[in-house]
């Protein structure tokens, strides 16, 4: 019989949730670099060189990988015979430790979560509380993982009842192209397989918890149809072509991992979630001898990839960018930004669109005449930075706001992450603007890129505040042109192509 103790529980916690937040699994580092060894296109093993390189950075400046700290998720299985030295739930445990790893004065997190979700949505400025998932099992322990879910890979989360009939594969592989590439892959998709509807997305979640293995997997052989569906299903997914970032390439997934439960003999529930670049989760165990004690990894594990930018990109001076110099952009140029750009996410776009419907106009400081805005939510910063970790975020949130923007306040370009819709594409052909992508998963190394930064308007937002950012070699890739096309359509439609034809050599991943 062990006594778990409240201080041990929620120290764990907090400890547990900083360090995900800078180091990644090494399984994930591992399958990651035999991706960046195999890959054929140039743009996608530019993209994971990011990663890669982003990645070991984080590790050593214990910042965080993602500007997107997550929501926390924790499955905690309880055994029957603990004992608790604590006077608080433990629920309120767990969020205690969540609010102090969050708010460490060190590495401050971006705090992402909102209450009155269907409302208000106010920020509770310190991402609690945490989905909390219990089970009691035999036992003296504490058993816990904890996840920080980023949200551009669980919106692009998906369930479907299936008939028994129907074929799990067929409707994965139709399913992966409509997710897009806001999920920022290369990673790996969940999927969970009967008991009720809610069991199939909680197995989903569960099996994206499970080390990496495809690679041994294969070359072991399959020892059951779920391993041999495994296997087909990862294979299928990167013939897609989809591609790191969805620009085209050999590798879309590093695993795709698979867990069952006994169904009702009417129903095939099936559940798919993917984890992105930015995969978080951790697992330890308590035995009531005091907090777990987490093991960094050793800096040697990463590949030696240090990314610089190509000698093909063009510099651009953003402080004097016309719609001719953005009308030359040609599809895929690398560019590196050099001057002021404003930023603005979800929040800011509605109430620029609410300012701008009731005549009132723009916040003083806050213009738009051709300039470029950055989709992104920053980490506060520390020390001596700027800035913190500022990725982009997933451009299509931003899709319904495009035409607004671009006819009423003279903007001329954007950047985000990922494709952009069919509305956004239509707008930006019809106004001869420009998108451009910068690479999800790599928000320490853009932050660094990052000169000087100030909140210009919307501060009651928090991270969705308009921020005006004074960028150096920002490195982006023109993902639509001033004549609508789009690298997220051309760049797979080519790979799946060249992998169908056989036109390349695919070796095993």
């Amino acid at each position: 019989m062990s006594t778990i103790r409240q201080a041990d529980l929620i120290a764990s916690v907090a400890d547990a949730l900083q360090f995900i937040s800078y180091f990644h699994p090494q399984d994930y580092i591992q399958a990651l670099a035999r991706a960046y060894e195999l890959e054929q296109s140039p743009a996608a093993k530019d993209a994971i060189a990011q990663i890669l390189t982003n990645s070991r950075l984080c590790a050593e400046g214990h910042r965080p990988i993602c500007q997107d700290t997550g929501i926390v998720v924790a499955f905690i299985k309880v055994g029957m015979d603990v004992r608790w030295d604590a006077k608080l739930s433990l629920t309120d445990m767990v969020n205690e430790g969540v609010r102090q790893a969050y708010l460490h004065p060190d590495n401050k997190l971006r705090a992402s979560i909102v209450s009155a979700p269907a409302f208000g949505r106010k920020n509770t400025r310190d991402n609690t509380p945490a989905v909390i998932h219990t089970e009691l099992v035999p036992g003296d322990k504490l058993d816990i993982t904890i996840a920080a879910k980023g949200g551009g890979s669980e919106n692009k989360s998906k369930f479907v009842m299936l008939n028994p009939s129907d074929s799990i594969l067929d409707w994965v592989l139709k399913t992966v192209p409509t997710m897009g590439a806001g999920w920022c892959p290369p990673g790996m998709l969940g999927i969970g397989i009967g008991g009720s509807a809610e069991k199939a997305m909680l197995l989903a979640k569960e099996a994206l918890m499970e080390p990496i293995d495809m690679a041994e997997l294969k070359q072991r052989g399959p020892r059951n149809a779920i391993e041999e569906l495994r296997i087909e299903l990862h294979d299928k997914v990167n013939a897609l072509g989809i591609g790191a970032q969805g620009l085209g390439g050999l590798t879309t997934v590093l695993d795709v991992k698979i867990l069952d439960f006994p169904t009702h003999a009417a129903s095939k529930p099936v559940a798919m979630i993917p984890n992105c670049a930015a995969t978080r989760h951790v697992h330890f165990t308590l035995d009531g001898s005091g907090p777990a004690a987490l093991v960094p990894p050793d800096l040697t594990a990463w590949p030696k990839v240090d990314w610089q930018p190509s000698a093909e990109s063009k510099r651009v001076d953003l402080n004097a960018l016309t719609p001719a110099v953005v009308a030359s952009w040609q599809p895929g140029d690398r560019l590196l930004l050099n001057g002021k750009m404003l930023t603005g996410r979800d929040a800011a776009h509605q109430r620029i669109a609410e300012l701008l419907a009731s005549g009132k106009g723009l916040p003083d400081g806050v213009d738009f005449h051709n300039r470029v805005i950055y989709y992104v939510g920053p980490v506060d910063p520390v020390r001596d930075e700027v800035v913190g970790p500022a990725g982009p975020t997933t451009a299509t949130r931003m899709d319904k706001f495009t035409e607004t923007m671009l006819a009423e306040t003279g903007l001329i370009a954007m950047v985000g992450k990922a494709e952009r819709g069919p509305v956004a594409i239509a707008s930006i052909k019809k106004h001869q603007a420009a998108y451009l992508m910068a690479v999800g998963g790599a928000a320490y190394l853009v932050s660094k890129a990052i000169k000087g930064a100030r909140v210009v308007a919307f501060e009651d937002l928090g991270m969705e505040a308009i921020y005006e950012f004074d960028v150096r070699d920002m490195p982006v890739t023109v993902a639509v042109d001033a004549r609508g096309t789009s690298v997220h359509q051309t760049g797979p439609a080519e790979w799946s192509q060249k992998i169908a034809a056989g036109s390349i050599a695919v070796r095993a991943r």
